[in-house]
């Protein structure tokens, strides 16, 4: 079978809510891995195996890492879904353990939010690969499934989580993954130290929805973090002009919430 064209890509992730692009960073895995280590070697973090150890904001932290916003690939394929003027509203490393229950990142109305997720394990069905429903980003689907419906599904409908219809997208490290943040996803059978990390991407906000959207998207998942910025300090160093295309909106947005905090601060002092 030949490869999909851009139109077709697009097409099956407007429709599915997901896309999987195999081997796409195949060449730089080994890289990648290593990166991927040293941001925890960095914050001394030892991932034991007894729960989830995660690092918020990732790829900032790590020249390499942040990179992959230059990549030609990813530009290509994320610039085809949202548009190359795309913004990157934040990232997150982690070592997984046991198993991820059904869930929707967000449930923003007007900008098309989107994850891209790289294991870097092979990771199958059986063994913690990411799951999905398809076309529940839909309007439709919002209104037939919700997480908390499927998270009770012994009790609705007498079977575990695991055995709801899904589609389990098996992946191979190099292999990126992109998914709606609408999309219900989880993950069962996995082992106790499955390497993933993400980057949280949203089309450019234009109308006035989209730019509310975006001003509560910054200010849960960034500002809400307490990391002081919306970027790592080697994000902002290292990026080209090309680069703070994708970076310049959200930081703006960003600090003008952090303005509105600190105002309605002042005011409740005051009062």
């Amino acid at each position: 079978m030949s490869t999909p064209s851009r139109t077709q890509q697009r097409a099956f992730f407007e429709t599915f809510g997901f896309l999987k692009l195999p081997g796409l960073l195949k060449a730089e895995a080994g890289r990648i891995i290593a990166d991927f280590e040293s941001v925890f070697v960095t914050h001394g973090l030892k991932h034991d195996g007894t729960q989830r150890t995660s690092v918020v904001p990732f790829v900032d932290q790590n020249a390499g890492l942040c990179a992959l916003l230059d990549h030609p690939g990813i530009l290509e394929a994320v610039g085809n879904l949202l548009g190359p003027d795309f913004n990157y509203v934040g990232s997150d490393g982690n070592y997984y353990t046991g198993e991820t229950t059904w869930h929707r990142d967000s449930n923003y109305q007007s900008n098309s939010y989107l994850k891209l997720a790289l294991y870097l394990d092979p990771v199958t069905k059986d063994t913690g690969c990411l799951r999905v429903i398809p076309g529940s980003h839909t309007e439709a689907g919002l209104a037939a499934w919700g997480d908390v419906q499927l998270r009770s599904a012994e009790v609705n409908w007498g079977v575990h989580q695991r055995e709801l219809p899904a589609y389990p997208i098996e992946s191979q490290p190099g292999d990126v993954l992109l998914f709606n943040h609408r999309t219900l996803h989880a993950s069962f059978g996995g082992g106790t130290r499955r390497r993933m990390f993400t980057m949280n991407l949203g089309r450019r906000a234009k109308t006035s929805p989209e730019i509310d959207d975006l001003i509560s998207y910054c200010d849960w998942h960034m500002l809400g973090h307490g990391s002081g910025q919306p970027y790592g300090k080697i994000m902002l160093e290292t990026a080209s002009p090309a680069r703070k295309v994708h970076l310049t909106q959200p930081f703006d947005v960003w600090n003008a919430s952090l303005e509105h905090h600190r105002i309605r601060k002042a005011q409740g002092a005051t009062m």
